[in-house]
């Protein structure tokens, strides 16, 4: 957020992680006034065109567009220097700052004002995106493209129908004795090997993780992925994506660079009670599939709290796990399944489904224990946020002011791309 007239020596510098970034475009696509774009390499934000306005900060999947750096206005960093980044530069303390002009504070401002500016910058619409209050503290950035740790492929497994268009995996990587705690809705970082065209090491990909934190085998230190791969881009053409082709190729045995874990807000809640609603498609799975897992493991426990599932893709075939799902007992999860292209029926989409279970949904909606979750692709958000704001309408509520308040207690989290 660049400072405004009055506290022009020292401004808040909005940046992009390129660690973590995994250049999904969604914040270009967010941002209402054009202030970041991106080339082969990294996305940037234009120092002045950005006008703070965070509308980018809640739909990054990764967090890597909420990164800050105080700067002297003058020296801002500039779009080429951000774009021959492969990290974030250090901080720069505006104790340094002051102490270059003489030690005193900048003209027109007391160490105060620079204290609530930078606190003004960083705080966003509506505030920051916040974990459950009762979820457990999440581990980040143990491993960094610089320092990775090492993984073994102990399983590759297609999850899809052999004759589905959409090839997706799960696949299982062992840590040994290396510790790498992750909790469920995190995600971690895999390098794929080689160079890119530019003869540069290729940049490493996020995917979330499937499994629940005591990993996908209980008392092993392992983790699952679920990872698509990617053939086409967005709008259809021929595109070999680079990390996915990698894993969904691994074999049994094989070693793999990864980085993390990364997310401190997706995070599910602990406490005995605490109502679970999973809005997903494809490879969104992931997360909702280490959160179920969890509560499976723990049913024994009867910890209480409900789980309501609405999942879509094409048809049964192209929807991962779905013969586990299957197999999970009906008043322990409330499956809810949408399928688009299933000869002779008709098109169901996820934000279909949501309003069929309107009355559950308001009721869930307005729980402070239950908490709402939703992961998958760009074009299913707005679907999903018009079904609230029409069920919220229908039984006089308001979803704008509703959502706010969701975000403040915790309760509402997006990861799309």
């Amino acid at each position: 957020m660049n400072a405004p007239a009055e506290h022009a020596n020292i401004a808040r510098q909005h940046l992009i992680d390129p660690e973590i970034c995994i250049r999904c475009n969604t914040c270009e696509e967010m941002c209402p006034i054009d202030a970041i774009t991106h080339d082969s390499m990294n996305y940037v934000v234009k120092f002045d065109v950005c006008n703070g306005c965070m509308a980018c900060i809640g739909p990054c999947p990764t967090g890597a567009i909420d990164s800050w750096r105080n700067v002297e206005s003058a020296k801002a960093f500039s779009i080429e220097e951000q774009f021959s980044w492969d990290v974030l530069p250090d901080p720069t303390e505006l104790e340094e700052l002051e102490a270059s002009t003489g030690g005193a504070a900048p003209s027109n401002e007391t160490p105060d004002e620079v204290k609530e500016l930078t606190q003004v910058a960083t705080s966003g619409q509506g505030g920051p995106t916040l974990a459950p209050w009762s979820a457990s503290h999440p581990y980040v950035n143990l491993y960094t493209p610089q320092n990775p740790i090492t993984a073994t492929v102990t399983g590759n497994f297609r999850l899809t129908a052999e004759d589905a268009s959409s090839d997706i995996h799960h696949i299982v990587l062992d840590f040994g004795a290396t510790p790498f705690p992750v909790l469920e809705g995190q995600s971690i970082g895999i390098i794929p090997p080689g160079t890119d065209a530019n003869g540069k090491p290729h940049l490493l990909r996020m995917y979330s993780v499937a499994s629940p934190r005591e990993g996908e085998r209980p008392r092993y230190n392992n983790v699952a992925l679920t990872v698509k791969r990617v053939t086409e881009d967005h709008e259809g053409n021929p595109a070999k994506g680079i990390a996915s082709n990698y894993v969904c190729d691994l074999k049994k045995g094989d070693k793999v660079q990864v980085t993390g874990p990364y997310g401190a807000t997706f995070l599910m809640p602990n406490h005995p009670g605490a109502s679970l609603m999973m809005i997903c498609t494809g490879t969104g799975s992931a997360p909702m599939r280490a959160m179920t897992e969890r509560r499976r493991r723990r049913m024994a426990l009867k910890e209480g709290g409900e789980l309501l599932l609405f999942f879509g893709a094409r048809s049964p075939g192209e929807l991962p796990y779905f013969g586990p799902l299957q197999k999970l007992p009906t008043d322990f999860i409330d499956m809810n399944l949408a399928f688009s292209r299933v000869p002779g029926q008709p098109k169901q989409y996820v934000q279909d489904l949501i309003r069929e279970r309107a009355e559950k949904v308001w009721q869930m909606l307005n729980d402070d224990n239950c908490f709402i979750y939703i992961c998958g692709l760009k074009g299913m958000e707005a679907g999903v946020m018009e079904a609230f704001r029409d069920i919220c309408r229908a039984n006089g509520g308001d979803w704008e002011g509703l959502r706010p308040q969701l975000l403040a207690k915790g309760r509402f989290h997006i990861e799309t791309y």
